[in-house]
């Protein structure tokens, strides 16, 4: 196994490296990655210049599916989220013949069906960068903060599930929600309070309305709209 050796520590040598120039998800759940072209450019480059190939040579999948219905002020869609996990398996070969086993893990979520292209590249990206253990970017979290220091982020909940843990209960919370709030047809006032003295289903819509006004503004063509 000498020339394999060899040529690894070659592409380790070349590959000391990558930063994290690609920023996965939005807002407060966003963080910095290593995109998959970054590093096929600069571990796949060194790998073909040092005379070594990475062959995919078995992929073991598991599939689950999750589907709800989802209700907003446009009516009820059916959704689904597929959740692909796959274990996978591959040979790092040398132009001298020589050859190692390697394996790798990944996982990718999708409402469609492109949960597997994302687990199986996560799987090769991850084999290649630990294979010739390329660093990324800075130190991870995990290096400096024990994981029982960091928050679990929580799946946020459906909207109007939401909104109906939020309705208001008490007489005061219900002045504290009407607060500030404009109307410009006289009496709506009285309108959107008898709303939410109606069932949960009409308050989680009234309440997602105002929310939803951005300058606290609702007037009765808004009321109707959203069928409450």
């Amino acid at each position: 196994m000498k020339n394999l050796i060899k040529a690894v520590l070659s592409v380790m040598e070349d590959c000391v490296g990558l930063e994290k120039s690609m920023t996965v998800g939005s807002g407060s759940f966003s963080y910095k990655g290593v995109s998959d072209k970054d590093v096929k450019l600069k571990v796949g480059g060194s790998m073909r210049k040092h005379g070594l190939i990475i062959l995919p040579t078995k992929i073991t999948p598991v599939h689950n599916i999750d589907s709800w219905d989802e209700t907003n002020q446009y009516g009820t869609k059916r959704k689904q989220s597929v959740f692909t996990e796959v274990i996978t398996e591959y040979k790092l070969m040398h132009s001298s013949g020589e050859v190692v086993d390697v394996a790798g893990y990944g996982h990718g979520v999708d409402p469609q069906d492109k949960a597997a292209g994302k687990a199986t590249t996560y799987a090769l990206k991850y084999v290649l960068l630990y294979s010739f253990m390329v660093a990324t970017g800075h130190i991870d979290d995990a290096d400096t903060t024990h994981s029982d220091e960091i928050d679990t982020p929580k799946k946020p909940m459906p909207k109007v599930a939401a909104a109906k843990s939020a309705i208001p209960k008490t007489e005061e919370e219900k002045e504290e929600l009407f607060k500030g709030l404009i109307v410009k047809e006289k009496g709506m006032t009285d309108v959107v309070k008898g709303v939410i003295k109606r069932s949960t289903w009409d308050a989680a819509k009234m309440f997602k309305l105002i929310q939803d006004s951005g300058n606290k503004t609702i007037t009765k063509e808004q009321v109707d709209a959203a069928n409450v």
